[in-house]
């Protein structure tokens, strides 16, 4: 049961409150202080606590957003239990528009963390004890990295079926099982039994409407389904379209270095042996195509046109009824074209 009062870097929030709590970090060798936001939501009544964090990759800024427009939103006055949103979390990154940390330390290869330990160690040590050890349930928001944009998605460990079921109710149009990553925030928290979820949406430094929309809507279907939201949400908001299992997925990377140009777009299907990019000599008239391997549908794509040898250029998702995928996904609230997807 949550209790009455609770306790985050020795800010204490009781039910009914609504606090944004300034977590003291280590301040920058300039000697300029730094601190991480964090709002808490409470109701007056019990019940299951949600906490979304954003931004542990610094430069992946689409879930600042989203978290922004959630604590933005009104008809929080009616709800049980409590939200604690954390939108920025790896703040040093973020300052530098970097999605690591000064000494170059990727923040979500150190959780658990330590007190002793290096910046990013003792970082995770303060998001894992002082923060989500108070969820029930645990969304993380991530967008691609420098250059990558991906169709929104949520990844899950698909050996947990109660994390696949809370997938399915966020109904980003991809559910890809995915193992935890060693030394990542999801990993930590579901080695406590909170169920986790990442959410992959967008590019970094670039707001991407499409996923800020899916995101926001996502983790209010979640509320809703922890019974955290009690006030009437519209129909259309909340209504779902259908979220698809992906088998598998994959990587195609270039097969040589040059100019790249992509012929399919994300949300798009394609099929074993078709040419999907073309790869060009920045000197002469050469061409080589990119084929794909496989089929599936493209959930995450490289933006960049200049690649060398072994760039990732698209990331394909396999489905054991492609077909059925295919026709859903057309019949779906999206709009796609190979250049880009919106969310009506």
């Amino acid at each position: 049961m949550e209790r009455e009062i609770f306790e985050i870097h020795g800010e204490k929030v009781s039910r009914g409150e609504n606090k944004t709590i300034m977590v003291k970090l280590p301040s920058l060798y300039g000697c300029s202080p730094l601190s991480m936001p964090v709002h808490v939501i409470r109701g007056k009544k019990p019940g299951k606590t949600l906490c979304v964090t954003a931004a542990v990759h610094g430069d992946e800024i689409n879930g600042v957003e989203i978290v922004r427009r959630l604590i933005k939103r009104k008809g929080y006055k009616k709800f049980c239990g409590t939200l604690i949103t954390v939108p920025i979390v790896n703040v040093y990154g973020f300052l530098y528009q970097n999605r690591y940390l000064m000494d170059r330390r990727d923040l979500n290869r150190s959780f658990p963390g330590s007190k002793i330990g290096s910046l990013a160690s003792r970082l995770a040590y303060i998001i894992t004890n002082e923060i989500v050890s108070h969820a029930d349930c645990h969304i993380d928001l991530h967008s691609g990295s420098l250059h990558r944009n991906n169709l929104p998605q949520i990844r899950v460990d698909g050996r947990c079926e109660k994390t696949v079921d809370l997938a399915k109710v966020f109904n980003a149009p991809v559910i890809l099982k995915a193992q935890e990553r060693e030394g990542s925030l999801r990993k930590t928290v579901e080695s406590k039994g909170v169920a986790s979820l990442l959410y992959e949406a967008g590019e970094c430094l670039r707001f991407d409407e499409t996923s800020i929309r899916v995101g926001v809507r996502g983790i209010f279907r979640v509320m809703q389904h922890l019974g955290i939201i009690t006030s009437k949400i519209s129909k259309n908001y909340l209504e779902l379209s259908g979220s698809f299992i992906a088998s598998s997925s994959y990587w195609i990377r270039s097969p040589y270095s040059g100019i790249f140009r992509a012929l399919r777009g994300l949300g798009k299907t394609v099929k074993k042996g078709e040419v999907i990019g073309l790869i060009g000599s920045p000197l002469d008239n050469n061409e080589s195509s990119v084929e794909a391997p496989a089929s599936g549908i493209i959930i995450g794509i490289n933006n960049l046109p200049l690649v060398h040898e072994g760039s990732a250029l698209f990331n394909i998702a396999c489905f054991e009824e492609l077909q059925q995928v295919e026709k859903e996904f057309q019949s779906m609230n999206y709009i796609a074209t190979d250049t880009h997807i919106e969310y009506i």
